[in-house]
């Protein structure tokens, strides 16, 4: 696709007309514009943004996802099709990034958490002298974990306590890296509510609260 052809006559008549097609319940119509665009969007806008192939790939994913859905919404005024999903797409990036911003401040209130369990004589977990307390908060993770959704359960061993990288946890629960980044924020996030919901003030490991989830977005084409 040439950016020269994008306002052509020939070419809006061929989105109208898939257009027309994919509203009226003509899904091989919308994979024709899926076809046409979803290379140079991952190439062109995805990619460059994000940085990495699995992150672009589940933004495109999610980027015509959000358009199928919303095609009713779509009212071409001259204008070709491929701009509104560019504009989908950016939106998309834009989500992923932040969801791996707050994802990072949560790994790191967790890990002040569980760093006193390390079982290594000379890791983290030395620092806490007193054994029964070590025994209690052993405990009291081990009740936080369980009351989890399993999948959540699952997601934070595989990154903490075996300390597995990201994408290695991705591929263990059959997810794609994008989803297991908001998998783990998820999980993180339940647990605290369940070590809130646990504790009490005087706890010397409160976990500190974690950043809340992205809110949904507000813009039709997001």
């Amino acid at each position: 696709m040439r950016s020269d052809d994008l306002q052509s006559r020939d070419r809006l008549r061929w989105e109208d007309q898939c257009l027309a097609r994919a509203k009226a319940g003509d899904r091989a119509a919308f994979g024709e514009l899926y076809r046409e665009y979803a290379p140079p969007l991952f190439s062109r806008v995805l990619l460059p943004k994000l940085g990495n192939r699995p992150a672009a790939e589940d933004a495109l994913a999610e980027t015509f996802r959000v358009a199928l859905e919303r095609l009713h919404q779509y009212e071409s005024r001259g204008v070709s099709f491929y701009f509104w999903l560019v504009r989908i797409a950016a939106n998309k990036a834009t989500d992923l990034h932040r969801v791996k911003q707050r994802t990072g401040r949560a790994l790191t209130s967790l890990e002040e958490l569980l760093g006193p369990l390390a079982d290594a004589p000379d890791g983290p977990g030395k620092a806490l002298e007193d054994k029964h307390e070590m025994a209690r908060l052993r405990d009291r993770v081990s009740a936080c974990l369980d009351a989890l959704n399993p999948r959540y359960r699952r997601a934070i061993e595989l990154r903490f306590f075996e300390e597995k990288e990201r994408q290695e946890c991705a591929d263990l629960l059959d997810v794609k890296l994008g989803t297991f980044d908001v998998l783990i924020l998820r999980a993180l996030r339940s647990f605290r509510a369940e070590w809130e919901r646990t504790g009490r003030p005087s706890d010397p490991m409160m976990f500190q609260s974690a950043p809340s989830a992205p809110s949904g977005p507000n813009d039709p084409t997001e």
